[in-house]
């Protein structure tokens, strides 16, 4: 019997695995090589490796067993190290060629689609030729290549004029464009204005990589709307599917020449309803999102026509129709076949089969939406409080008055958090932000669902089958069921219902399993004993509750006579406007402000009440929780920092229950008469993490094993230092940058 050697592309993902789980069980004649590229230390070959022990080979393993399947694996399976934007040479040959790979994003830059979706095709084809063989190639491509239509959608080459050469030279020349664009003065003083509005308070490190981030997603921003304006101009939905139809006419370029294509074009492809097992899903795929934001009650309303056709096809029905090509080429045009009884299309022609529900099996949107709706109304989702979901009955409303919703609930959740950013910091406020973000959140998932989904729920497009029926028609009297791909066989409702909504439902519930082992790793652990371990506190706001103002408040009450209070609290009060603008802008500035009103106080004087009753009123103020940490880390071996703005004199009575103290020094005269002026500049934000760093170095600490306690968003700079970073009844800034990094938040 004749071996067959198979070239697949994309074989890690989701189509990809399905067909190479599906062509070694289905003919063990068949022998494959994988183009895999290397990710990290990790080779193409172990990458492919681990996909024997993901759920698309579980269920064959249970049939034949688990040293059954490895030994077919190790024993017809090869790696071509490498990927199509590096393609190495084709060294083998190849009877069939099936080319999956592609990138399926909707958004991507337009650069980045054609390079993928255009150029990696083009290199395959060139390899092909530079080889100087002619396999059957199975180009996968999609039922949305022709783009925005009406009607019947044929099973043929696409009509349109637009030079694949041309439009992938005006691609990459938009890459350096955009680029020029983003660097011109005007564009980088509001990329430094936005970066400092965010991140002046962590100082202007902080602020510069903010404003190259700004600069980076402007650049992402403009080459996706490059690419998503191109292609509806010509006459495509979006840059996927204007990229995947350039890449069709590279395929047919190479079939003019003498070769044999066969166009593979899916629908929307979800979950298995066979094979490799009911309901095998990899990931969220089209759909899913739309789903399961529905049963958590994200989704009110959507976009769309109550009888759209939504056309999806499940995964194993798009394998069936690959392997039966493979096996048995064109219907229409066949010869003789290899020695294994093969039957190939004939040389020069390609062929287009459409793999839908669409035409043979339709399914409307409203009759999806009903059977979804009874699935969550029968098992609805529990919410983060274990209160069952209700999920709305949709009325098809019209586009425009979806958009205009959204708008109104995007303009009031904006005047909200300019509120709650005006308020101070709370457990209230907060409480506030979070759900104001978690709101947030879900308008920008619907706003990226209708702008997504609108196409498929709109759509008036129906594609035809008819290549694939007769595909599906000639095949043996003899061909295994589990491989048919006769869509009237499918009963949408058992489908949604007893297959595909569990499948990702239960996915659902694994991404939360993650997520809470996540969150659990976020909270308390008992401190391990290590030696080379920190533990950094900062002060104000965390091992104690005041701040400079009120220190300064204090040492005026336990130094000054009672007369005098007025007078200088009044001058304090003065600078009370300025003191906040400093806050949001440069803590330094801040210190400065506060410390300048120490000048004509003697050294002497502070020392003494420091050592009196001020002094036990600032141990007095410790933080229970503060000193309980303090006293676990210094019991586990770890060495305790205390990093802070405050004058040392005022830190001295808690200086003991720290192994080091870094403190604002003051400038004191000859007579020992405070300045007003600092010894050197104040320890906060970028300077604390330059000073963490050095520290870290001498003493020979791991800062990756060492904890830091901060409040505020200045303290981010040097809390992204350390391995377990901690937010202590933190400022919005900081509590908003931990629940984006997933920090520990506690509340003392």
């Amino acid at each position: 019997m004749h071996s067959s050697r198979y070239l697949l592309t994309g074989a890690t993902g989701f189509l990809g695995q399905a067909l190479l789980q599906a062509l070694l069980e289905s003919d063990p004649h068949v022998a494959v090589t994988a183009l895999v590229r290397p990710r990290g230390d990790r080779s193409g070959h172990d990458r492919l490796r681990r996909i024997l022990g993901k759920p698309v080979f579980a269920s064959w393993i249970d049939r034949v067993g688990e040293e059954t399947v490895r030994e077919a694996f190790d024993s017809r399976v090869t790696v071509l190290e490498g990927d199509l934007a590096d393609l190495p040479p084709l060294t083998d040959r190849f009877d069939v060629v099936i080319h999956s790979a592609s990138s399926v994003s909707f958004d991507a830059a337009i650069d980045e689609a054609f390079d993928t979706n255009v150029g990696g095709v083009e290199r395959l084809y060139a390899a092909l030729s530079e080889s100087q063989q002619s396999p059957h190639v199975i180009h996968v491509s999609t039922a949305y290549v022709g783009g925005i239509a009406k009607g019947v959608v044929q099973e043929s080459r696409l009509r349109h004029t637009v030079d694949h050469d041309d439009e992938f030279r005006a691609a990459r020349r938009a890459r350096k464009s955009v680029e020029a664009e983003s660097r011109q003065p005007e564009k980088l003083r509001r990329f430094i204005r936005t970066a400092q509005a965010q991140s002046s308070r962590m100082g202007p490190k902080s602020v510069a990589a903010g404003a190259e981030a700004a600069r980076e997603s402007y650049v992402r921003d403009r080459l996706v709307e490059f690419g998503r304006t191109r292609a509806q101009s010509l006459g495509w939905t979006d840059i996927y599917t204007f990229t995947k139809a350039l890449a069709e006419r590279i395929g047919e370029e190479w079939a003019a020449e003498g070769h044999r294509v066969s166009f593979v074009r899916p629908s929307i492809i979800e979950s298995a309803i066979r094979r490799p097992s009911p309901g095998w899903i990899d990931g969220f795929k089209v759909a899913d999102p739309l789903i399961m934001a529905y049963a958590k009650g994200s989704l009110s309303e959507f976009p769309g026509h109550a009888d759209s056709v939504l056309d999806i096809i499940p995964v194993d029905y798009v394998v069936n129709v690959i392997l039966a090509l493979a096996a048995h080429g064109s219907p229409d045009r066949q010869s003789a076949g290899h020695e294994s009884g093969s039957v190939q299309p004939a040389e020069g022609h390609s062929d287009y089969y459409q793999v839908v529900s669409g035409t043979s099996n339709p399914l409307p949107f409203h009759q999806m939406v009903r059977t979804v709706r009874e699935f969550f109304l029968a098992h609805p989702l529990p919410d983060s409080e274990g209160v069952p979901t209700a999920v709305p009955e949709w009325s098809f409303p019209s586009s425009e008055l979806i958009e205009q919703r959204i708008r109104l609930k995007e303009l009031a959740t904006g005047v909200g958090r300019e509120v709650v950013d005006r308020l101070p910091a709370s457990a209230h406020t907060r409480a506030l932000a979070s759900r104001l973000g978690r709101t947030d959140a879900k308008l920008k998932s619907l706003r990226q669902f209708a702008d997504l989904y609108r196409q498929y729920t709109k759509t008036e497009m129906i594609f035809d089958d008819a290549n694939t029926r007769r595909l599906l028609e000639r095949l043996p009297d003899d061909y295994p069921s589990h491989r048919s791909f006769d869509v009237t066989e499918i009963d949408w409702k058992r489908y949604f219902q007893d297959i595909h909504i569990p499948a990702i439902t239960e996915l659902t519930r694994s991404y939360s399993r993650d997520r809470r082992r996540g969150e659990n790793r976020l909270t308390a652990q008992p401190l391990r004993p290590t030696a080379d371990a920190l533990a950094v506190f900062d002060l104000d706001g965390t091992v104690i509750s005041a701040n400079i103002v009120q220190q300064f408040v204090a040492v005026v009450r336990a130094t000054q006579p009672i007369y005098r209070w007025p007078a200088m609290m009044g001058t304090m009060a003065g600078i009370v406007p300025g003191l906040l603008r400093a806050e949001f802008r440069d803590r330094s500035e801040l210190i400065r402000m506060v410390n300048r009103r120490y000048q004509g106080f003697r050294l002497e004087e502070l020392r003494a009440a420091v050592t009196g009753s001020l002094g036990q009123a600032i141990r007095d103020s410790i933080r229970p929780r503060a000193r309980q940490l303090i006293d676990e880390h210094r019991t586990a071996g770890h060495r305790t920092v205390l990093l802070t703005g405050a004058l040392d004199v005022l830190v001295e009575p808690i200086a003991d229950l720290f192994d080091e103290v870094a403190a604002t020094r003051m400038d004191v005269t000859d007579d020992g008469v405070l300045s007003g002026f600092l010894a050197r500049p104040p320890l906060v934000d970028e300077a604390r993490a330059n000073w963490l760093r050095k520290y870290a170095d001498t003493v020979g600490a791991d800062l990756a094993r060492s904890t830091g306690y901060g409040d505020s968003l200045g303290d981010a700079a040097w809390l992204e230092l350390v391995g377990d970073p901690v937010a202590v009844t933190p400022d919005l800034g900081l509590y908003g940058l931990a629940l984006k990094k997933r920090w520990k938040v506690m509340e003392w």
